[in-house]
Order: structure tokens, then sequence, then C-alpha cells
């Protein structure tokens, strides 16, 4: 069976995204990264800039997950709109991220779309990790980072994503069991990473 979805969850500087990027173009499939930041910016009223601030790297409480599990907001009496803004901001993109799912064939990187799409027998979840070596070396050539504290700031950004990973979902970022395939991209390369899952895919 076909994978109308990839979702890409990875590792600060593995190059996950440029993978998102590239399988996305040879399967012909829209592509959601920093496009699903606008999108809840313009749905919500918030300012761009709020939203980013609570992206991957924010700690929230795990409130989607008490949601999805009929917990304590789930219960009768309960209200989006006595929600704080972080939480209505995170409801807003769980929404967003299914209905871009419904509608076209689509590549979505972070965002926890794998535990959001949990449910869909047509999404394929992806990992991308790479030894802290390489990650640190392509954040400076790459992303442009300054190479002086480099080492603590790709630690910080692997801690805030797991950390809100953790609390959105009640899970653990970057465990095999949550994901169908995972991928060091230190080792295969993206290109090679982008033919292995553009290969499961079809």
């Amino acid at each position: 069976m076909s994978k109308r979805i990839v979702t890409i969850s990875r590792e600060f500087g593995s190059g996950g995204r440029t993978v998102g990027r590239m399988v996305a173009e040879q399967l012909g499939y829209k592509f959601y990264d920093r496009e699903l930041i606008q999108l809840v910016a313009n749905q919500s009223g918030f300012a761009l800039e709020f939203v980013e601030e609570t992206d991957e790297y924010s700690t929230t409480s795990s409130l989607l997950y008490n949601l999805s599990m009929g917990g304590t907001y789930a219960q009768a009496g309960f209200s989006p709109d006595h929600l704080p803004p972080v939480d209505k901001i995170q409801i807003l993109q769980n929404n967003i991220i299914r209905e871009l799912a419904e509608k076209d064939p689509c590549v979505i990187v972070g965002r926890s779309a794998d535990y959001i799409l949990r449910d869909r027998t047509d999404c394929l979840n992806v990992f991308v990790h790479a030894d802290r070596e390489i990650r640190m070396r392509r954040a400076v050539e790459e992303y442009g980072f300054p190479e002086k504290n480099i080492e603590k700031l790709v630690a910080k950004r692997d801690k805030a994503r797991a950390s809100q990973y953790r609390h959105y979902t009640d899970r653990i970022w970057g465990m095999a069991d949550n994901y169908h395939l995972t991928l060091n991209s230190g080792v295969f390369g993206l290109e090679k990473c982008c033919e292995i899952i553009v290969s499961l895919a079809k």
C-alpha cells in the first residue's frame, strides 16, 4: 500500500528537513515545515513571532495527549476558549496537520506529526539522526551557526525537541518503536535516505 503522507522527525543538524524536501519533490507531494507556522498564525490571529516561539522548542503541557486519551480536558464543560494561547496554538496546529493530510499527499517535517497522524494507515513515519560531530559540522557549514559553543547549541536543540515531544505526546522522542523507519544520515547520506523513503512510500 502506498503512503500518501510521510512524516519526518529529526535530530538537529541531521539534515532531516532537507531529506523531507527531497522526498516531497521526488514524489510530487506537498511539503510542510515552517509553512505550518504561517498557517497557524494566519488562522489563529496571533503574531507570527509568537507562534514561532511556541514551535518545537517550547515545553508545553501534555494537553493534546490528554485530549486524545479522554482525560481531564476532554470532560464535559471543557472549552478551548479558556485555554492559554500556547495551548490554543497547539490544538490549531493539530487540526491543521490533520486537514492537510486529508487534502493532499504531503511530507510534514516535525511538529509531532507522527503522533497526530498515528491512526492513519497511509502514513510513513521516519526519524532521521546522525552522530553529533556530523550534526555540529552541518550546523556550522550549512545552517550558518557560529562554531563557538556549537556543541552546547546542538545538545540544547535536541533536548528541547525531546522535551516538547514528551510533553505533547507522552512518548519518548527518537525511540524506534514510535516510527516505521529510522535512518542514520551520517552513514547513508541525504540522497540515499531520500531514496529509501521514496521507495517505501511508493
